[in-house]
C-alpha cells in the first residue's frame, strides 16, 4: 500500500465516523484571509501553525492557498501550489489527516500526491471540470459545498425564495450529479456554504434548520467559524463587526449546535476551544438515561438527532 492509498483510507474512515462530531482545523496559507489577515502566509509560520492545529486535537487539518472571502481575487495556479504543498507534505509526514481546500484539479492532484487524504472543494466541482473525474479516479473523500459563483461577485447571487429549501434542493441536485459521475456515496460530504452567496439572515436561517440537512442523506460539514454574521451580534447597525479573531466564542456556539444536530464535522480556526466544547456535548450524550452501548448508538444522522431530542426532554 502506498502512502497515498493509506492517506485516502484514513480519510475515508473518518467520513464514516458517527459517534461524535469531528473537528477540522483551518490552515490558511494566504495573504488576505478574512480570519487572520495573512498571519500564516509565510512558509515557516504556516508550517508551525499547522502543527499547532494538529496538536490541539484536530481530526482533519484543512490546508488552503486561496482566499474565498467575498471579493477575493484568485491566485495563479503556480502560486497556489507554492503556498500549500510544503504544508501538506509536512503535516502528512506527521500522520495528520490532511484535506486540501482547493477548486483546482491540478492543486488537488499535487496535494494528494504529497499526502493529503481528501479534497474540500467550495465549488463542488463547478469551478474546474477536471476536479470530479480526478477525485473519482483517486477514490478519495470529497467535500462539495453549496456554491453559486466565485468570491469576486458571489454576494450578488444571494437571492432565495426560501434559503433552506433552495440550498437543500441545489445541494441535492449536485449530490445526484456527483454520484452519477461515479463518486462513491460513502465518500461524499456536503456543506451548506454559510457565507457563500448568503446574507447574515440566510446564514441564521440555515443554522436554525441544521437537522433538515440530514435529508440530503450525506455527512454534513459546517463552516461557520469567525464569519462576519457572528461578529455583528451585539453591535449597532452602524458599528463595525467584531474583528474575526474575536469571534471564537460565537463560533463555539455554532459548533455545539452542529453537534447537537448530529452533523459530521465542523470546520474551525480555534481548534482547542471547539474540541473542549464538543467534549461537553459528547459527555451529555453519553449519559442519557437508558442509553444503549455507545458503540451501538449514533449509527447515522437520525440517531444522533434522536439523542438531541432526548437531551431536551431530560432538561425540560
Amino acid at each position: 500500500m502506498t502512502a497515498t492509498d493509506a492517506a485516502a483510507l484514513a480519510a475515508a474512515a473518518l467520513v464514516t465516523e458517527r459517534d461524535r462530531t469531528l473537528v477540522m482545523g483551518v490552515v490558511n496559507v494566504t495573504p488576505d484571509s478574512f480570519s487572520d489577515g495573512g498571519v500564516w502566509f509565510e512558509p515557516e509560520a504556516a508550517l508551525a501553525h499547522g502543527r499547532d492545529v494538529l496538536a490541539a486535537g484536530a481530526d482533519i487539518v484543512d490546508v488552503g492557498g486561496e482566499s474565498t472571502r467575498p471579493g477575493a481575487e484568485r491566485p495563479t495556479l503556480e502560486e497556489e501550489l507554492r503556498r500549500v504543498l510544503p504544508v501538506v507534505t509536512d503535516l502528512a509526514a506527521q500522520g495528520a489527516v490532511v484535506s486540501i481546500d482547493t477548486m483546482r484539479a491540478p492543486v488537488a492532484a499535487a496535494a494528494l500526491e504529497a499526502g493529503a487524504g481528501l479534497v474540500n472543494d467550495v465549488s463542488g466541482g463547478r469551478a474546474d471540470p477536471d476536479m470530479v473525474p480526478l477525485v473519482v479516479e483517486a477514490g478519495v473523500p470529497y467535500i462539495a459545498m453549496h456554491w453559486r459563483g466565485h468570491s469576486s461577485d458571489m454576494q450578488s447571487r444571494a437571492v432565495y425564495d426560501d434559503v433552506v429549501a433552495d440550498v437543500c434542493r441545489e445541494l441535492g441536485s449536485r449530490r445526484d450529479e456527483l454520484l452519477a459521475a461515479g463518486l462513491s456515496e460513502d465518500l461524499l460530504v456536503l456543506d451548506p456554504g454559510l457565507g457563500f452567496a448568503k446574507t447574515a439572515e440566510h446564514n441564521w436561517a440555515i443554522l436554525a434548520a441544521l437537522p433538515e440537512l440530514h435529508e440530503l442523506g450525506q455527512p454534513i460539514l459546517l463552516g461557520a467559524s469567525r464569519k462576519a454574521f457572528l461578529g455583528r451580534l451585539g453591535r449597532a447597525e452602524d458599528e463595525a463587526p467584531r474583528p474575526a479573531a474575536q469571534r471564537d466564542l460565537e463560533t463555539t456556539a455554532t459548533s455545539v449546535m452542529a453537534a447537537m444536530a448530529g452533523l459530521w464535522c465542523v470546520r474551525v480556526h480555534d481548534v482547542e476551544s471547539t474540541v473542549r466544547v464538543l467534549s461537553v456535548v459528547a459527555a451529555a450524550l453519553d449519559h442519557l438515561p437508558d442509553r444503549d452501548d455507545h458503540d451501538d448508538h449514533h449509527d447515522g444522522p437520525d440517531d444522533h438527532h434522536d439523542d438531541h431530542d432526548a437531551v431536551a426532554e431530560v432538561s425540560s
